[in-house]
């Protein structure tokens, strides 16, 4: 390869991240090599088996550290497919008639594929086959590993190419891919052409990664922590958050805050609040916002919701008709009348 191809291939590989407000994107094709062509990142090559017109469709949302998107192919073909890269892909089937396979190893709704860059692997896939793709730098991977599971990467991923995983997992897996490529298509109701922002992109790539390794971890429990001691955890949480009130605290900053994995966490604050931890943080901004704006120094409500990290007034108004029966206007109208 000459220097200039190159140099083009690795600007490709890196375009699959580092897309900074970037939005969902469809695309459609009427050719094999054209589909292959779509997905940016990638060296791949598309044979179709069977007769008939192809048509293909890419969902696509490219985020700073990886890229997740579903394919659905309506023929069968044969993938030459090698990941660009320092990355790894996980390819995670849609549950429909026929399984594929990944280098001769099938899988199907119990299961998902995975493969390190710079690995080619051979791709076997049915008619009208639909399956869901996470491209992660490798980078972000052994980071989130390190700092939020508490564990090695290579623990988790091992050097098989199928990973079995349970049908009940796999579909939590796909419904929260599901939802970060709709939440990328429809960031804000009353907006949109608004790009997500770096809290909602930062959001978006946590919830992915948390669903892969818990793919990965099938049913492993976390370790049980003394009772005195997921009350800690718990407590501890709940003061980082209100210390750093004016931005969303996520739940891998406050693993590598607190050095517990994600499941000691989750673990902790089922046992003591019978909640998931993010839910039970939200709840928390969403009082203090209520007391500031019941307050006697209240200012506006743009105010108060930035105070607490609410930086959408749309989504904000929403969340606090939900968790207190009214507009967080009205509150403010009830507190400023005589």
């Amino acid at each position: 390869m000459n220097e200039t191809a190159e140099r083009t291939e690795a600007t490709a590989g890196q375009a699959q991240y580092n897309a900074p407000g970037s939005r969902t994107v469809v695309s459609v094709a009427h050719d094999a090599d054209e589909q292959a062509r779509n997905l940016v990142g990638w060296r791949q090559t598309y044979d179709q088996l069977a007769a008939g017109r192809f048509v293909g469709t890419l969902t696509e949302l490219p985020l700073d550290t990886m890229k997740v998107f579903r394919e659905t192919t309506s023929h069968t073909l044969r993938q030459a497919c090698e990941v660009r890269g320092d990355a790894w892909w996980f390819g995670i089937p849609v549950a429909r008639e026929g399984e594929a396979r990944i280098d001769a190893q099938p899988f199907g709704a119990q299961a998902f594929a995975l493969r390190p860059g710079n690995v080619e692997f051979e791709l076997l896939t049915p008619a009208q086959f639909s399956i869901y793709g996470v491209v992660v730098r490798g980078d972000v991977l052994r980071h989130y590993a390190a700092t939020v599971e508490r564990t090695a990467l290579e623990e988790r991923l091992t050097g098989a190419p199928v990973v079995q995983s349970g049908a009940a997992c796999i579909e939590r897996l796909c419904a929260r891919l599901a939802r970060c490529l709709d939440d990328g298509g429809h960031a804000h109701e009353n907006m949109p052409d608004a790009p997500l922002s770096d809290a909602e992109r930062g959001a978006l790539q946590a919830e992915v990664l948390a669903a892969l390794f818990d793919a990965c971890a099938g049913t492993e429990d976390a370790v049980a922590e003394p009772a005195s001691r997921r009350r800690w955890i718990v407590a501890q949480a709940r003061d980082y958050v209100l210390a750093h009130r004016a931005r969303p605290v996520g739940v891998p900053e406050l693993c590598e805050q607190l050095h517990v994995s994600r499941r000691t966490l989750q673990y902790c604050f089922q046992d003591v609040l019978g909640m998931a931890p993010a839910t039970y943080l939200r709840a928390l901004r969403l009082n203090g916002a209520r007391r500031d704006l019941c307050g006697r120094a209240a200012g506006s409500v743009q105010d108060v919701a930035a105070a607490w990290g609410f930086w959408h007034l749309s989504q904000f108004a929403t969340d606090y008709r939900r968790m207190f029966g009214m507009r967080p206007s009205e509150a403010l109208r009830a507190v400023a009348m005589p």
